[in-house]
C-alpha cells in the first residue's frame, strides 16, 4: 500500500529556506510533489508534519498542508481501489493536477514575508495594504489562483472605484500586486499559464501618466520668509523641506539618515539609499544656516543631524529604519500642510514635493547630464522622463506663436 507524507526537501533555496513536498512511497520507491511553499528548517516539525508557531504564517500554512494531504490521500484511495499495481509515479501524476488550486493568500503572505526578511518596509507596507483590500473585497474568504478570473478582477476594479473612491493609479497598483503573485505562482509550478487572467484580450495593466507639480521660485521664497517659532516642530519641518530642496530634492529617507560625518569642508558626501549612488554636493549658505541650528544637539543625537531616527538601535535593520522613516514623514507632511496654508500656497506641499520643486525651477536651464548627476538617477532615460514634467518653454512658445496676433 502506498503512503503520502509532507516532508522538507533537502535542497536549500538561496534564501536559506527548504521546499515542502508531498512524498509518495510505494514498494519502497518514492517520488515527490512540491506544494509551492518554503520554510526554514528551524520552523519545521518533521515528526508532526507541521510548521511550528515560530513561522509568521504557521496557522494558514498548516491548514494548507492539511488540505493538500487530504487531496493526496483521497486520490491515492481512489487509484488503489480502481487500479492494481499502481506505481508511485502514476499516483504522483494523478495527484499533481490537484495542487494547482493552491491558496492565493498563502502565497501572498509568503511574498510579504520575503519583503520583511529583506528589510524592505517601503515595499511591504503598501503591498500589504493592497492585499488586505483584495481580502476585504472577497469578504475575507480564501481564493485559489484558478478562481481569480477576468470577470472577478473586473468586478474588483469597479469595487475599488466605487467603495474606496480609488484613483486610476491606485486601481492599477492593486492589480499589479495580484499579477506579481500570480507570476510567482506560475514560475513555482503552482498554477498553469492557461489560468492567467492578464494580457491581451484579458485584464491589461497600463500605468496612467502621473502629473508632477513643483513649487515656483516665488512660493519657495514665501516658505523661507515665514516667521515661525525657531524652537517649534513646524519650523523643524520647514528646515527639513528646505534642506532637501537645497540639495536638488534630496530624498527624505536620505535627509533623515544624514550624519555629521557626511558633511566635510562644507560639502555633503553621502550614499543614496534607493540605488546606492554616491556623490558630493556643495552646501550652500542657506543649507549651512539650517545645519547651524542643530549643531548644539550633535552629541545628543549620536552623530545624526536630524532627530527623527534617534533611538534606532540597529541601523542595519533596514525594515525598522524604513518603518520609522515612514511614520516620521506622515507627521512631517501634516506640518508642511500647515506651512503651505501660512504661506498662501494652494499646491500640495509634502517632503517629496521638494524634489519636484527643484525640477520645476531648474526647468531646461541645466543640462540633462548634470541633472542626472544631481538627482543621482542610474539611467539618463529616467532623468529625461522625470524632467519632461517641468519643461514647458517650447510648448508655451508654440502656443504664443499662434495666439499672439
Amino acid at each position: 500500500m502506498a503512503t503520502v507524507k509532507i516532508v522538507l526537501r533537502q535542497k536549500k533555496n538561496k534564501d536559506g529556506t527548504f521546499p515542502l513536498a508531498i512524498r509518495i512511497t510505494k514498494d519502497r520507491k518514492s517520488t515527490f510533489i512540491t506544494i509551492g511553499q518554503n520554510v526554514l528548517e528551524k520552523d519545521w516539525d518533521a515528526d508532526k508534519q507541521r510548521v511550528k508557531k515560530s513561522h509568521a504564517n504557521s496557522a494558514r500554512l498548516n491548514n494548507f498542508i492539511i488540505k493538500k494531504l487530504s487531496e493526496a490521500n483521497d486520490k491515492l484511495l481512489e487509484l488503489e481501489t480502481q487500479t492494481e499495481g499502481v506505481t508511485s509515479k502514476v499516483i504522483r501524476n494523478n495527484i499533481k493536477f490537484k495542487t494547482t488550486g493552491s491558496s492565493f493568500f498563502l502565497h501572498a503572505d509568503n511574498y510579504l514575508e520575503n519583503f520583511k526578511t529583506a528589510g524592505k518596509y517601503n515595499r511591504y507596507h503598501p503591498d500589504q495594504s493592497r492585499i488586505k483590500k483584495f481580502r476585504e473585497f472577497l469578504s475575507d474568504s480564501d481564493i485559489s489562483f484558478q478562481e481569480i478570473t477576468v470577470p472577478l478582477l473586473t468586478k474588483f476594479k469597479a469595487w475599488l472605484k466605487g467603495k474606496h473612491k480609488s484613483a486610476d493609479r491606485s486601481v492599477v497598483n492593486h492589480l499589479i500586486i495580484i499579477r506579481t503573485i500570480f507570476n510567482l505562482g506560475i514560475k513555482g509550478g503552482i498554477i498553469d499559464t492557461k489560468f492567467y487572467p492578464f494580457g491581451k484580450d484579458k485584464i491589461q495593466i497600463k500605468l496612467p501618466d502621473s502629473l508632477k507639480i513643483g513649487l515656483s521660485r516665488e512660493e519657495v521664497k514665501r516658505i523661507e520668509e515665514l516667521e515661525l517659532d525657531q524652537n517649534s516642530y513646524t519650523n523643524h519641518c520647514r528646515n527639513l523641506w528646505l534642506f532637501s530642496f537645497y540639495f536638488a530634492g534630496m530624498r527624505v529617507s536620505d535627509v533623515l539618515r544624514l550624519r555629521w560625518t557626511d558633511i566635510q569642508d562644507d560639502r555633503l558626501n553621502y550614499q543614496m539609499g534607493k540605488n546606492s549612488k554616491t556623490g558630493s554636493l556643495k552646501a550652500s549658505e542657506k543649507a549651512l544656516a539650517i545645519l547651524s541650528q542643530y549643531l548644539s544637539k550633535k552629541k545628543v543625537l549620536d552623530d545624526l543631524v536630524f532627530p527623527e531616527l534617534i533611538g534606532v538601535s540597529d541601523f542595519k535593520n533596514t525594515f525598522e529604519v524604513q518603518r520609522k522613516i515612514s511614520y516620521a514623514v506622515k507627521r512631517i507632511d501634516k506640518h508642511l500642510y500647515k506651512i503651505a496654508k501660512l504661506a498662501s500656497i494652494e499646491k500640495k506641499l509634502t517632503m517629496h514635493i521638494s524634489r519636484h520643486t527643484f525640477g520645476n525651477i531648474s526647468g531646461d536651464t541645466i543640462s540633462i547630464q548634470m541633472l542626472q548627476k544631481l538627482y543621482r538617477h542610474s539611467s539618463i532615460t529616467t532623468t529625461i522622463g522625470y524632467q519632461a514634467n517641468f519643461i514647458h518653454k517650447d510648448a508655451d512658445d508654440a502656443l504664443d506663436a499662434v495666439l499672439n496676433y
